[in-house]
């Protein structure tokens, strides 16, 4: 197989990074269209990241925020976004770099993706081998039509979050995730 000089896996990603930084400034400037929400994942830990010590406490490696109806003053930048939130009746503002977002979902049209690690410093070709000689899959982009698995599946997993339980249909059944290492020559 050639190596892959240009890192369209990367390329890849920032163009996800870059729907979802559209998709929250329109909200930021007109408000969510009709039934549109979102469910957003991110890595608490990620450099950038500002949250409370209460929350990060309770949630040392990764969040997922619902942005639907109790939400206030969104702000986008073309590094992150910021908005103020509820957690358990205590209102918090937070900021969040694009780069800490893991996935992004949309239940109300079903659509969203997921991103996963990938060494910008690894070769394309040798890191894929490399990894699965390890024992370890190796690190990929996901884009899927179902929701992110970090959400919480149980009004008793929600209700600690302060998000929302995931229906049946949002949580896995019935979605498909589609690798696109599935699209490359071999």
């Amino acid at each position: 197989m050639a190596q892959d000089h240009i890192r369209y896996d990367i390329l890849t990603q920032a163009a996800l990074r870059g729907v979802v930084r559209t998709v929250l400034a329109d909200a930021a400037r007109s408000g969510l269209p009709g039934e549109h929400h979102f469910k957003i994942t991110f890595a608490t830990a990620a450099p950038g990241v500002r949250l409370s010590e209460r929350i990060r406490a309770q949630y040392a490696r990764e969040m997922t925020i619902v942005l639907q109806h109790q939400f206030w003053d969104l702000a986008v930048s073309e590094e992150g976004f910021e908005v103020g939130l509820s957690f358990g009746g205590v209102p918090e503002r937070i900021a969040v770099p694009f780069e800490a977002v893991t996935a992004f979902y949309d239940p109300a049209v079903q659509f969203g993706f997921q991103f996963e690690t990938i060494d910008a410093a690894a070769d394309a070709t040798t890191a894929p081998r490399s990894a699965e000689k390890a024992g370890t899959p190796a690190p990929r982009l996901s884009v899927a039509e179902d929701a992110p698995q970090a959400l919480p599946t149980s009004p008793d997993a929600a209700a600690a979050s302060g998000t929302p339980a995931a229906s049946a249909s949002e949580n896995g059944a019935g979605g498909e995730v589609v690798r696109l290492d599935r699209f490359r020559k071999k």
